[in-house]
């Protein structure tokens, strides 16, 4: 398939200006090369400098403020096709910033040439179930001017394919087509066709790239097929608000409607628990839930420790520890209180930081040998102050946890720098590792908790301070990036720690002060819901996540670079409820409610055990695109998860008044 579109151009008004939309359509003759052939307007239809055996019609209507473009081929004889359109925008490309949903933000330079990015090519297409909303857009910085193709969804179908790269006809139905954008000539054009291409490149797996793929669609003999795509022209006065205004415009014409859900929240939480009681290792002086390098087929415990994001030990330890007591429990509750005081008596450096990361069956590691993350602290603090406020209401005090948390307290506020951000990684002296600020809001919440519990405006002044570098340096520059602890590159989990301290901060002020919290709440929380899917993608039968029904709605994409969906959510339901009350947008609310019904989905029961070979290890790496972390693919999982963090975020999913009832 050719890599440039077609120059024969149809002129088309949006939004009362002409642009051009080139057509080409590429033929595949079994046995042989595919042919292109550019298309042009002639008597009504789309017609290439020879006949050919399939018919294109297109017709451009109003709806609304966009235009919608629906395309019609019908076959003459059985064919095998592949539809190919660009609209030529005019920006230059050194002026523009682009934008898939979930997949690609700006020029994606915060990742490597390993992954998609500007470094490898200024001219990618992508399969549109890569991306949460089935939409390609461009930002021209320069003008304020933007253009959005968004595909109008037909019934979902998959195939599976007997290739994976080169030209590929498809043994069956697909309603996958592609997006993408063209920079070629130094002008951005957005592309978009049916089906799939992925062009330059294919990303398979983590920082792989390989071969592309062109595939092809048959049309018997009198057969028709009819494609739709809205087009819209917007002005935004950034980047940032460009795409708030384009996750509206998505979730607006993609209308995602909640799903019926398939458990109460007391329901998940009596599922969940049994990774408690599955799960837990003492046999070493730390005691934990073991929640990383598990095997998805047998769930067995391993030696590997983290208490931060992929364990979340304590946060585990303390809902142990709270449901036990809520159900008359023994054994979570001696659980949960065993991990807690044995992380106070082994889990510490002598500068009062937590040991977060280890293979225990070697030993604790000394302390020189320890490397700490501003999150994994700030996660485990976050953890110990709802722990501590908890055992407080019931009577029962904790001196010398106070005091390690007062001294990690303290180290954190040295730690700070002068421009207020954290740096992503430090050893134990507070030599840096990564300086890197991107992870700087995931210590804001623990500061702004650490004020409530103690009373110390110290932490307060510090938190502050953090939201002023996020203000400066991410969210005025909509650059959410370094807050996973694999990946240093845009991601989800960035976008939803800057809604998180944002909210913390707004629930601690008063007046035009915590109005300015909400505003920028508002602006990263788009940021964040822009990962969310807002349609389902289709599976191909034998594909197991479609043989369980799964709906992609309500997941989310991880990062550029770990293109799967999972179930990373926190508290970020309960700050987008929050705000839709605070700012009256609407939209909030229904994205709530999407997300809310629908990750209970993969939960493995005894009767339905979604794949897991444990009730209630929720999973971790669902891939719902063709990309997998290094086994399985589309429709399955990787072969090890981490359940820690899944059943973590989960169970603050079903917990909505915790942090609302800490911060009162």
């Amino acid at each position: 398939m050719a890599a440039v579109m077609m120059m024969a151009a149809l002129c088309t008004p949006v939004s009362a200006q002409l642009l051009k939309v080139n057509f080409q359509v590429s033929l595949k003759t079994p046995g042989n090369p595919a042919v292109t052939y550019p298309l042009h307007e002639n008597e009504g239809r789309l017609a290439a400098d020879k006949p050919l055996p399939v018919v294109v019609r297109q017709q451009i209507s109003s709806d609304g403020e966009d235009q919608r473009l629906e395309v019609t081929l019908t076959a003459s004889e059985r064919v095998y096709f592949n539809l190919g359109m660009s609209i030529q925008t005019g920006y230059a490309t050194d002026d523009c910033d682009f934008y898939l949903p979930g997949f690609w933000y700006h020029k994606n330079l915060r990742s490597p040439s390993s992954a998609p990015s500007f470094h490898t090519s200024k001219s990618w297409n992508f399969r549109e179930d890569r991306l949460s909303s089935p939409l390609s857009g461009v930002y021209d910085g320069r003008t304020g001017q933007s253009l959005s193709v968004l595909r109008q969804l037909d019934a979902p179908s998959e195939t599976l394919i007997t290739h994976q790269e080169g030209e590929v006809i498809l043994s069956g139905k697909t309603s996958l087509g592609y997006l993408g954008f063209d920079n070629s000539q130094g002008r951005a054009a957005l592309t978009f066709g049916y089906p799939y291409v992925e062009t330059p490149r294919r990303y398979i797996r983590k920082l792989t790239l390989v071969d592309p793929i062109v595939t092809f669609a048959k049309l018997e003999q009198g057969e028709s097929m009819k494609l739709a795509w809205v087009i819209r022209q917007a002005t935004a006065a950034d980047y940032g608000q460009f795409i708030a205004q384009t996750w509206q415009h998505c979730i607006d014409r993609l209308g995602p409607k909640p799903l019926q859900p398939l458990y109460t929240p007391e329901e998940m939480k009596a599922q969940l628990s049994n990774y408690f009681r599955k799960s837990y290792v003492d046999k070493y002086d730390l005691k934990y839930n073991s929640g990383i390098s598990i095997r998805c087929d047998d769930c067995l415990p391993t030696d590997h420790v983290q208490l931060g994001f992929c364990g979340r030990v304590l946060l585990n330890a303390f809902n142990a520890l709270e449901y036990g007591e809520q159900h008359g429990d023994d054994q979570l509750i001696n659980i949960g209180r065993a991990i807690y005081d044995s992380w106070l008596k082994y889990g510490f450096t002598a500068n009062g930081y937590f040991k977060e990361d280890m293979h225990i069956a070697g030993g604790i590691p000394a302390d020189q040998d320890v490397v700490h993350s501003i999150r994994q602290q700030s996660e485990a603090v976050y953890a110990v102050l709802h722990y501590l406020s908890y055992e407080k209401q019931h009577g029962r005090k904790h001196p010398e946890w106070e005091r390690k948390m007062r001294t990690l307290l303290n180290k954190m506020v040295l730690l700070q720098k002068g421009d207020g951000h954290y740096p992503r990684k430090y050893r134990d002296d507070h030599s840096d590792v990564d300086e890197s600020g991107g992870s700087t809001p995931s210590a804001t919440s623990t500061l702004v908790m650490g004020y409530k519990y103690f009373g110390d405006r110290t932490y307060l002044a510090a938190a502050k301070r953090t939201v002023e570098y996020l203000e400066d340096h991410i969210i005025s520059k909509s650059d959410y990036f370094s807050s996973t602890l694999d990946a240093n590159c845009e991601d989800k989990e960035a976008a939803i720690s800057a809604v998180t301290a944002t909210y913390y901060l707004a629930m601690v002020t008063k007046g035009k002060e915590r109005q300015h919290y909400v505003s920028l709440c508002q602006q990263a929380a788009y940021f964040a819901l822009s990962w969310y899917y807002l349609w389902d993608v289709p599976f191909a039968q034998g594909q197991m996540l479609g043989d369980l029904g799964l709906k992609s709605r309500g997941w989310s994409n991880v990062s550029v670079e770990n293109n799967h969906i999972d179930v990373f959510v926190f508290e970020l339901p309960h700050i987008v409820k929050w705000l839709a009350d605070e700012t009256g947008e609407q939209r909030f609310a229904q994205i709530h409610d999407v997300i809310c019904s629908s990750l209970c989905q993969l939960l493995p029961t005894p009767q339905r055990l979604c794949g897991i070979g444990v009730p209630g290890y929720n999973p971790e790496v669902v891939q719902h695109t063709h990309w997998d972390y290094g086994r399985n693919g589309k429709g399955f999982y990787n072969d090890i998860f981490a359940p820690g963090w899944t059943i973590a975020s989960l169970w603050e999913l079903y917990s909505p008044q915790r942090t609302v009832n800490f911060l009162r």
